[in-house]
């Protein structure tokens, strides 16, 4: 497997490609969320590339020459980084792997800058947010993203009520839940708001899969999920479109970094148990999810 770093001022991003040794056709990239992420993009394009695709995990914040925290992250950063797999690499197929708050940018990248032959968004959230501090608890006013300078448009969620980390119960829940996935809820409630700020899926061209947990701990995943099928059927769109809602799924969904490469990475499973208590609860389930998604998102990939 052959690597690559990329930086903000020599390449005008920062990112890590994994390529399998005897080259692909294909790519896809990998969008999770801050340089120093528990679980590092880097470790996902690897994963790919283990499939015989290459991987460029593309860094939204936390690294030089980019936000210290996710707040209006500058959506333009992408383009060199779809040029780099198109002319360096002579790639022809490309897709796009957004995972929480990276399906936001997953589905900006493929609607704005386009040529995503393939939009997979796992527990995604189907609007954009308000940016926050290095803190994560000071709300800015602003987008998480922006682009050519301007702000996409966003929902704002009001966390002075809630311990975003707190579990609470809560009446729309059939299990307990974080006071995020409450602010998150309420704020999908607006909608007025939500309308405005809405994901158009619909404007990328790409074949969709969405993947979601039915008892995503974090945010209403599955009520995005339902949205966005919602609105792509409201539009007729024409694209191959799947969707997959695990009964007894945890926000942490998806594929994930290869097991026996990162056994250290795989024995804080019990620690993210603590932080998700769905997974906690249905460990033996989730980790099978696991199992699936990867195989479902794979094969997606390689299907025409």
């Amino acid at each position: 497997m052959r690597r690559k770093d990329f930086n903000m001022k020599e390449h005008g991003f920062v990112g890590h490609l994994a390529e399998p040794d005897v080259g692909s056709d294909r790519a896809v990239i990998v969008i999770m969320g801050g340089e120093q992420s528990l679980l590092p993009g880097i470790k996902f394009a690897e994963r790919f590339a283990d499939y015989g695709i290459t991987g460029l995990s593309v860094s939204l914040f936390g690294a030089e020459g980019l936000p210290d925290a996710p707040n209006q992250v500058p959506l333009d950063m992408f383009i060199p980084a779809v040029e780099y797999l198109r002319e360096k690499k002579g790639i022809e197929h490309i897709s796009v792997y957004g995972q929480s708050m990276g399906s936001i940018f997953a589905v900006l990248v493929a609607q704005y800058i386009g040529g995503m032959e393939n939009l997979i968004m796992v527990s995604p959230t189907h609007v954009p947010f308000e940016g926050t501090e290095k803190d994560k608890k000071t709300m800015t006013g602003r987008s998480v993203a922006t682009y050519k300078g301007e702000d996409i448009p966003f929902i704002s969620a009001d966390f002075s009520k809630i311990k975003a980390a707190k579990y609470y119960k809560h009446p729309d829940a059939e299990y307990k839940v974080t006071g995020m996935w409450i602010a998150y809820h309420d704020a999908y409630a607006d909608v007025a708001g939500t309308e405005k700020a809405m994901l158009h899926v619909e404007k990328t061209g790409s074949r969709v899969l969405l993947i979601a947990g039915h008892e995503d701990e974090a945010w209403p995943a599955e009520y995005s999920v339902r949205e966005i099928e919602k609105n792509l059927k409201d539009a007729g769109y024409d694209k191959d479109v799947k969707v997959i809602v695990y009964p007894h799924g945890s926000h942490l969904n998806g594929l994930m970094p290869n097991k026996n490469r990162e056994k250290r990475l795989y024995r804080m499973i019990p620690l993210i148990g603590l932080m998700y208590k769905t997974f906690g609860k249905y460990r033996k389930e989730n980790l099978r999810y696991f199992e699936e998604s990867e195989k479902e998102i794979c094969a997606w990939l390689v299907s025409e």
